[in-house]
């Protein structure tokens, strides 16, 4: 007869998931090239903490079209470029924390997200 088994921990999901900040998010044109078609969601990982393979939180997104031939130069989209270059190199020379600080402040939930990350800060 076997002993009882060891409980898992359940892996708390500490991502800030918030739907209509990533419509408030969709709704605005490529960030990049400001193409209208195609664009999604984009989370920025680089400066977000979050590890290989995990999403950062919502409110580290930004628009980026999507796609091939997705911009208004017929071109691979810009969230496509990102990852086929690195998010260091695609975002050399851009300011992507003002951006999505912008993003924030203009966010519908952004007290929320002030509050989100006020708690994370202060432990």
């Amino acid at each position: 007869m076997l002993p009882p088994r060891i409980p898992k921990k359940q892996k708390r999901d500490s991502r800030w998931r918030s739907p209509a900040h990533c419509a408030f998010i969709r709704g605005f044109a490529c960030a990049v090239c400001h193409s209208t078609t195609n664009v999604v969601v984009a989370h920025v990982r680089k400066g977000s903490g979050a590890g290989l393979g995990r999403k950062p939180d919502d409110w580290r997104a930004v628009p980026l079209c999507d796609g091939s031939h997705s911009n208004a130069d017929h071109q691979l989209g810009c969230h496509n470029q990102q990852h086929i270059t690195g998010e260091d190199t695609f975002w050399k020379g851009r300011d992507v924390e003002a951006l999505i600080e912008a993003f924030i402040v203009a966010s519908p939930k952004r007290h929320e997200i002030e509050r989100i990350r006020k708690e994370r800060t202060n432990g």
